[in-house]
């Protein structure tokens, strides 16, 4: 792996993976240039971090951001659509990826860096049950067909203390409402279980993308991320129960039907949609060697990490 300082274009750099891959990079030496909607949202006074002002559906700012750069992050993604604000899954996963591609493209960007998802598949014989999964495979394959040298890597559920997830499971454990702890569950009742997931720590994955940057072997690789802890949803809050101050001890951890789940979503007030109810009953779980070998790491436990920062969520 080269050392070499890069120059490096990233988009979703204030998200929740952002705020993480962009610090790596910096200390990695490389040049981070920003596609951000209000450069006020970059906290980092570094020289070598510079914003590009604009969204992923501005031609002049994707030009400006791509212009002289040898690698683009693209980070961006969305969990929830609202269609009001144009933001859908086929415009911000298929769309936005394609045309930030032709930018790259035609500023002759040598490395695509690529953020997917755990289950993202084509239409064939398993075909993915979400818009979420089966816009996120569009826009790998916008990628893979660009011709520029490509590393994509398909996380499980990512956590952190500063994750919209943990927030959530906070509010669940230590918050008044709603009465109980929910999951949503197979079966007329929802007892009969849901898919098992892989939380991978954030610094994991900010690693392995900061990484990839000045990574050749990992060209032309999908890799999927996962922690070292494979959990049943009962047991990941369960886990976090031990951790977190402030919890009611009593809440119950209560299975909510995925089919009445299904059937709500979207209704106001309700803070989740179908692509979340049908992701969770799918196995969210791989296998890491390749990724930790070709990177040399060893995943963070999720327990280790998460009793680190569960005072800081």
């Amino acid at each position: 792996m080269t050392t070499k300082s890069l120059r490096v274009a990233v988009t979703g750099g204030t998200g929740f993976v952002g705020r993480h891959v962009v610090p790596h990079l910096l200390d990695s030496g490389h040049h981070v240039r920003v596609l951000v909607r209000n450069p006020d949202r970059l906290k980092s006074v570094d020289n070598r971090l510079t914003p590009v002002k604009g969204g992923l559906f501005d031609d002049s700012a994707l030009s400006q951001l791509c212009d002289g750069v040898d690698a683009v992050v693209h980070l961006v993604g969305i969990i929830m659509e609202i269609p009001s604000k144009g933001q859908t899954f086929e415009r911000i996963h298929a769309q936005a990826t394609r045309r930030l591609v032709t930018a790259a493209q035609a500023a002759g960007v040598k490395r695509w860096v690529h953020m997917s998802a755990l289950g993202a598949r084509p239409q064939d014989d398993n075909p993915p049950v979400s818009d979420y999964h089966r816009t996120k495979f569009i826009a790998e394959q916008a990628v893979r067909n660009s011709g520029i040298p490509f590393t994509i890597f398909r996380p499980s559920l990512i956590h952190g203390h500063d994750g919209e997830f943990m927030r959530m499971v906070k509010g669940f454990l230590t918050g008044l409402f709603p009465p109980f702890v929910p999951y949503f569950g197979a079966g007329a009742l929802g007892t009969k279980g849901a898919g098992h997931l892989q939380p991978v720590y954030i610094e994991d994955v900010a690693k392995v993308f900061a990484d990839a940057v000045a990574h050749d072997k990992s060209v032309g690789e999908t890799y999927p991320v996962g922690g070292p802890d494979v959990f049943t949803w009962p047991g990941l809050y369960e886990t976090c129960r031990k951790h977190l101050p402030g919890v009611k001890a009593k809440k119950k951890i209560v299975a909510v039907p995925a089919w009445y789940a299904r059937m709500i979503a979207g209704l106001p007030g309700v803070p989740f949609n179908r692509d979340q109810v049908l992701m969770s009953q799918e196995e969210s779980t791989c296998d890491t060697a390749k990724v930790c070998h070709d990177f040399a790491m060893t995943m963070t436990p999720f327990e280790e990490s998460f009793a680190d920062y569960a005072g800081k969520i």
